[in-house]
Order: C-alpha cells, then sequence, then structure tokens
C-alpha cells in the first residue's frame, strides 16, 4: 500500500468476524485498529433484555463512541481499520429498531439527525470490506463466542439485519469503494491463505 493514511471500515452482521479481521488487517498492514465498544458498553446487557426501553440509550451510546474514535483517527492523520463503520449504525441498526417498533419516531428522527450533523466533519474510509454471512454461521459464531448477552439474539434478528445490510450495500457501492468478502468461506483466525488473498485485493483497491 501506499504511503497515503488510508482508512478501512469493516462491515457486516454480529458474529461475522469483523473483530478478528480487524486485529489481522492492522497487524499485517501496519494499521491503527479501532474496535467495536462491546465489553464496556453499559446498555448491552439492558438492550437485549428490553429492547423497547433501551434501543435509543444503546444507539446514541454507540453512535458517540464510534465518533470519538472518527475523530481521533481523523486528527491522527494515520492509516487506520475500523471494526464497523458509523453508517451501520443509522444504516443498519437503528433504521432496524426503528422498522421493528422497537425506536419511536421521535427518538428516530432526533438519532437520524444528529447522526447527519456529525457525519459532514469525519473522513471517509476508502474501502469498506463487507463480511457476508449466512444465519447458521452467524449463530454458529456469536454460540462459540459465548457472550452472555448475545445468547437470546433470535435467527429472525440476525435475519432482519442480513436483508438490512444487502438492502444498505446497493446504496453504499454508490458513495464507497467496497470489497465484499463470503465470510461463510473464509478463516481469518488462523487462516493464512485467505489472509494473504484478501491483503492481495486490498492492494488493488487502494493501491
Amino acid at each position: 500500500m501506499a504511503e497515503k493514511p488510508y482508512l478501512i471500515g469493516i462491515a457486516g452482521n454480529i458474529g461475522v468476524g469483523k473483530t478478528t479481521l480487524t486485529t489481522r488487517l492492522a497487524e499485517s498492514l501496519s494499521l491503527q485498529p479501532y474496535f467495536e465498544s462491546v465489553i464496556d458498553n453499559p446498555y448491552l446487557n439492558d438492550f437485549y433484555g428490553d429492547m423497547n426501553r433501551w434501543s435509543f440509550n444503546l444507539q446514541i451510546y454507540f453512535l458517540a463512541h464510534r465518533f470519538k474514535s472518527q475523530k481521533e483517527i481523523s486528527d491522527r492523520k494515520a492509516g487506520a481499520v475500523q471494526d464497523r463503520t458509523i453508517y451501520e449504525d443509522v444504516e443498519i441498526f437503528a433504521r432496524s429498531l426503528y422498522e421493528q417498533g422497537f425506536m419511536n419516531d421521535r427518538d428516530f428522527a432526533c438519532y437520524r439527525d444528529l447522526f447527519h450533523n456529525m457525519v459532514p466533519y469525519l473522513p471517509k474510509p476508502d474501502l469498506i470490506i463487507y463480511l457476508r454471512a449466512s444465519v447458521d454461521t452467524l449463530m454458529e459464531r456469536i454460540a462459540s463466542r459465548g457472550r452472555s448477552y448475545e445468547q437470546s439474539i433470535s435467527r429472525d434478528y440476525l435475519e432482519y439485519l442480513n436483508n438490512a445490510y444487502e438492502r444498505w450495500m446497493k446504496k453504499a457501492r454508490t458513495e464507497f469503494r467496497v470489497l465484499e468478502i463470503q465470510a461463510d468461506q473464509t478463516n481469518y483466525v488462523s487462516g493464512d491463505k485467505d489472509l494473504n488473498e484478501l491483503l492481495e485485493k486490498i492492494r488493488l483497491y487502494c493501491p
């Protein structure tokens, strides 16, 4: 990759392998990794127990955390790889919660206004890597990593999010460079062959 400080965003559903890939790309490409705030998120347990009550709080927390990361990336003026993009907050998760009735009109409108006021001040990713996987794969990976608050996630919710991602990607491809990876068939935990193939593709997208 060239000397330009590239920003790569890793997009995809819950359990698809974003954190693992973020870690390995950061190591391989000497990029600063930025991870989604999960372990220290004060709303996740409450959210999965009562989505109606906590959806707005959760999404505001994620938005604030991701804005802070984006601002740090911009200020550092160095290459970075980010576990989930800020665009997924509004296009996938907040929208899906709203469409399913877990977020009301007033909260969703407030959230969208906040998001659209933030985004113009942030750098756009040079490349979004979209990890795409079946619900069966997502369920297996969620179960295997054993996070207690995720065990109540339903197949229907994951399927809903998968459909939301497919809808968003049609729009995203008109705004960003997007590299789609079939995550059912790849292994970035110990699969160096898969990682090396991905690195070659990234170099084509970010020469």
